[in-house]
Order: structure tokens, then C-alpha cells, then sequence
């Protein structure tokens, strides 16, 4: 499943990290690549585990927990430390996959990555080229958002930048280990959660219907989910 999730981040909240990532020290991207990526990938990215980093990154993890959406499709049980990227004039990052597990730097935690998350933190305007181009299940799909928006898709999927050719693409890229590992049982329950959340909405969360699908819901969950 791919989800494009729109305003994870308000207006202020991309204009201040914005600020904050103006005066970051940034350092070449392939610091963390893996093995094969590291061929492929040409950018900068912000020092992993910096101060700047660690307060940009509480302050989208803050806002994640806020997004009825995400916590839906992802399940989380563990989110990477965001981490930010920036491509300039001719720089991309080719077709590869991603790590199956990061280690958390300076910690024994490491996360499986059945989620791979780009956080958007420039507007669409501001710059040329700079898709993500994923490959799924139902074709290529190119994704391009607003700043603020972010995109959720199968940390399994081959995906790819395209190069850059005017202005500055930066953004916020982490991973996501759900509670449900399978994919196809992640897309179902939250198929679910959102027909449960539209009939509430439409008939109220007491209405017999609603209970009932309610229940079937965390019935499954008790079933999928590992904690």
C-alpha cells in the first residue's frame, strides 16, 4: 500500500524546521547507505544523530503520534529517528532497496523497515525533478508533495530520486516497523479501520453496527499483531 498523507507537519511547523535546518551541518549522503546504495546515491543529508537532527526529529515523531491517518495504515511499533536529506542541481539517488534493518545509532534498538516514510519539507514549485518513483505491486508511481505531506509505502518496494535539476529538494526520510508485519494484513485492517471511522461518523460510535465492526477490528489486531 502506498499513502500519500497530507499536513503531518502545519505550515509553521515546516517554516521552523526549515530555519533550523539552514544552520545544520550537512555531510554526504552515502554516510548512510547501505553497501549497493552507496553506488547510486548523491546527496547531503544532516549529521545522523546531531542535535538538530534529534530536535527535528522528536518534533515529527510528536506530530506523527498526532495523525490518526498514519498510526491507521502503519501500525507503528518502532519509528527510525527521522533523518534529513537535501538534493541539489544533478543530484539523485538511483533504484535500490532499502536496508531490511537500521540500528538505531548509539542504542541495542534496531527497527525492521516494513515502512519506508519521505516527509516533504520543500514545495513542489520550488524545485525541478526530485520525484520519488516507486515500483509496486500495481505499476510505477511517481510522488512529488507538498511540503508538509508525506508518502508511506512497503519498505520491499525498488524505488528511486530522479535527478534534480533546478533549485533544492529536502526532506525527511525514516522507517516504520509495524505492530503487523505482512503487508497484505496491514492494508486489510486498515481498510477496515477506515470503514469503521466513516460509518461512526456517519451513524455515531454507538450505533450497534459500529460496535460490532469496532470489535471485529481489535479482534483481528489480537490476531496480526506482535508487540
Amino acid at each position: 500500500m502506498l499513502l500519500c498523507i497530507p499536513q503531518v507537519l502545519k505550515p509553521e511547523e515546516v517554516a521552523h524546521v526549515r530555519e533550523r535546518l539552514a544552520g545544520a551541518e550537512w555531510v554526504d549522503g552515502a554516510a548512510t547507505a547501505g553497501e549497493q546504495s552507496r553506488l547510486v546515491k548523491k546527496n547531503s543529508q544532516v549529521r545522523e544523530g546531531s542535535a538538530v537532527a534529534v530536535e527535528l526529529g522528536e518534533l515529527i515523531l510528536d506530530a506523527l503520534g498526532r495523525s490518526p491517518l498514519f498510526v491507521s495504515a502503519a501500525l507503528p511499533l518502532k519509528t527510525f529517528p527521522p533523518l534529513f536529506n537535501r538534493y541539489e542541481a544533478g543530484e539523485q539517488f538511483g533504484s535500490h532497496i532499502d536496508n531490511a534493518i537500521r540500528p538505531v545509532r548509539g542504542t541495542a534498538v534496531r527497527v525492521r523497515t516494513d515502512l519506508s516514510c519521505t516527509l516533504f519539507l520543500t514545495d513542489p514549485d520550488d524545485y525541478d525533478g526530485g520525484e520519488l518513483v516507486i515500483e509496486g505491486a500495481f505499476g510505477t508511481q511517481e510522488v512529488k508533495l507538498e511540503a508538509g505531506d508525506m508518502v508511506l509505502y512497503p519498505g520491499s518496494s525498488l524505488h528511486h530520486v530522479t535527478p534534480v535539476t533546478r533549485g533544492a529538494r529536502v526532506s525527511a526520510f525514516f522507517w516504520v516497523q509495524s505492530m503487523v508485519r505482512d503487508e497484505t494484513e496491514r492494508t486489510l485492517l486498515f481498510d477496515l479501520d477506515q470503514t469503521v471511522q466513516s460509518h461512526a461518523a456517519e451513524h455515531g460510535q454507538g450505533h450497534a453496527t459500529t460496535v460490532r465492526l469496532t470489535g471485529v477490528y481489535h479482534n483481528l489486531i489480537r490476531r496480526f499483531a506482535d508487540t
